[in-house]
């Protein structure tokens, strides 16, 4: 069943990169007290994750602070070295969090995963955003089509948050 505005996001756990390697960062981490923008992508560096949806967010991520969020994080379904690489190509000063969704636990337990797709090979994440306040969800969008980033954008996480 896909989540929902209301719901609570499971306790899932990511794998991040750590200045001292790989490391571990928990839902309840990102959440506990604090209004998190989630957005997942099916893909690390693919046209639409790398060129479209990820820099409306890096472009906005003071505007987003200003209006609340304490953490902006992207997820996908790759492993933390590819997340870490896609993190420093894409210059995002740190504005961004990368989490790791290496087995697709997370988006398989949301109810937002894709797949398994013939260009990528296994499961995948649906193209999403979500805002969770201390953990609920308050807003909830999903792409239609896989190649459009116009409901999950920052633009859209901007409105929704007024």
């Amino acid at each position: 069943m896909t989540i929902k505005v209301g719901d609570r996001l499971p306790d899932a756990s990511f794998k991040i990169m750590t200045s001292d390697g790989p490391g571990e960062m928990s839902m309840s981490e990102l959440t506990s007290g604090k209004t998190l923008v989630l957005f997942g992508v099916p893909g690390a560096f693919t046209p639409t994750c790398h060129m479209n949806h990820l820099p409306g967010f890096v472009e906005h991520a003071e505007t987003l602070k200003n209006k609340g969020v304490d953490t902006i994080a992207v997820v996908s379904v790759n492993d933390v070295f590819v997340m870490d690489a896609w993190e420093k190509a894409s210059n995002t000063s740190g504005k961004i969090s990368f989490l790791a969704d290496t087995g697709a636990d997370f988006v398989d337990s949301i109810g937002l995963g894709l797949g398994p797709a013939p260009i990528f090979g296994h499961l995948r994440s649906q193209r999403f955003a979500l805002i969770a306040k201390d953990g609920e969800v308050s807003f909830l969008a999903i792409e239609d089509a896989p190649g459009e980033a116009t409901k999950t954008g920052a633009a859209a996480i901007l409105e929704a948050l007024g």
